[in-house]
């Protein structure tokens, strides 16, 4: 049984992304955009599980079965969507690097541009941030081994902070 942790921010953090970007780059920079660290470890200051999330940004669907091929090679699973539309998962890959979760969305993708909108809110609003974090780590303390309660826990704060950013408050 997996127990959810939440650490302190880590400074480590966005050069372990660096490190898997560096990796799959060669492989999907014909195919791809860029490929953006979005997930609670690109924030400064951020508590966070120890867990890299990060999208390879495509231009549109059309290169996704190109993309996919591509990561099946490296040893990568395509998981789906997992319900949520517009964002592909894929587990699984090359040993050496931190825990991550690699993920593939159009860079018009509904969910690819709420990461955007809510990290970058976060990196400019630090009572934000810090409430985040004490949520976080308030969860995981509640929810120690059930993922989607801890996640289902932070929905409200996530909703909120996406309204006040969208509305442009603060």
């Amino acid at each position: 049984m997996r127990t959810i942790i939440v650490e302190p921010y880590n400074p480590a953090w966005p050069g372990e992304f660096e490190r898997i970007k560096r990796f799959l780059w060669p492989h999907v920079r014909d195919l791809a955009l860029d490929i953006v660290h979005v997930g609670s470890t690109s924030v400064p200051g951020l508590a966070s599980k120890p867990i890299i999330d990060f999208t390879i940004v495509m231009e549109s669907y059309a290169a996704f079965p190109a993309i996919k091929a591509r990561l099946e090679a490296l040893g990568y699973t395509h998981e789906g969507n997992r319900g949520i539309p517009t964002r592909e998962a894929f587990k699984g890959g090359p040993a050496g690097f931190m825990a991550y979760h690699l993920y593939v969305c159009p860079r018009d993708g509904p969910e690819y541009l709420r990461w955007l909108l809510f990290t970058g809110w976060l990196r400019e609003h630090d009572d934000d941030r810090d409430a985040y974090a004490e949520l976080k780590r308030q969860n995981a303390k509640l929810y120690p081994h059930d993922i989607d309660a801890y996640i289902a826990g932070k929905s409200d704060f996530v909703e909120g902070i996406l309204r006040k950013a969208q509305e442009g408050h603060g």
